[in-house]
């Protein structure tokens, strides 16, 4: 077990303990004196440091392994998963909202897996990178805005309905590539026409 694989299971292992500190009823709403909310925030923005940092020490270090390439994605899904329900429980979120974003994630992480089987991999675009920030800021500023800040809650939402957005986006470029390389004449035209225009290029 090498450092990203363990950074990216203290991910999976800091959900319980963020869905714990959301939403259990806590005397007066305080941990050791703090409130609940800041704890859970620095809980969540752990965990999402985790996910960057990962990653970097397997690229840097040249251990990327396939049990990370597995469980990095699953480690995301349930993270942010976890803290958007527990966000709609806390009243913070739309409930249809959450449903949509989570739907996303599991519908785009099947068509990847079913890609894979066939020997293709479907790599991220810019635009799911864009989506995951999203993603860290609302919760983190709707975590941080209850009955607090209410400046907060607003910039939360707002970030909310960017990743709602960058989500169906992402999700239809993900079902029309997928398309693609599904149809062989389609995948062998594309590729015919990426060969092309990189010739003109040259």
């Amino acid at each position: 077990m090498n450092l990203p694989n363990l950074l990216t299971l203290s991910r999976i292992f800091l959900v319980p303990l963020l869905v714990v500190v959301l939403l259990t009823k806590f005397e007066g709403r305080l941990i050791f004196g703090v409130r609940k909310e800041l704890i859970g925030a620095a809980i969540f923005g752990l965990a999402s440091l985790t996910d960057w940092l990962d990653g970097y020490v397997a690229r840097r270090r040249k251990q990327v392994t396939t049990l990370g390439q597995v469980i990095d994605p699953l480690a995301d899904k349930l993270l942010i998963s976890a803290a958007l329900i527990s966000l709609v429980q806390m009243g913070l979120a739309p409930a249809w909202m959450v449903a949509v974003i989570i739907g996303r994630e599991f519908a785009v992480t099947g068509l990847r897996s079913i890609a894979y089987s066939r020997g293709v991999v479907m790599p991220a675009r810019p635009l799911g990178k864009v989506k995951m920030v999203a993603q860290v800021v609302a919760i983190v500023l709707l975590i941080l805005g209850r009955d607090h800040l209410r400046g907060f809650v607003v910039l939360g939402q707002i970030a909310l309905w960017l990743v709602l957005i960058a989500a169906v986006v992402s999700a239809v470029d993900y079902y029309r590539r997928f398309n693609r390389l599904a149809n062989p004449k389609i995948a062998d035209f594309t590729l015919a026409r990426e060969r092309a225009e990189r010739k003109k290029i040259g």
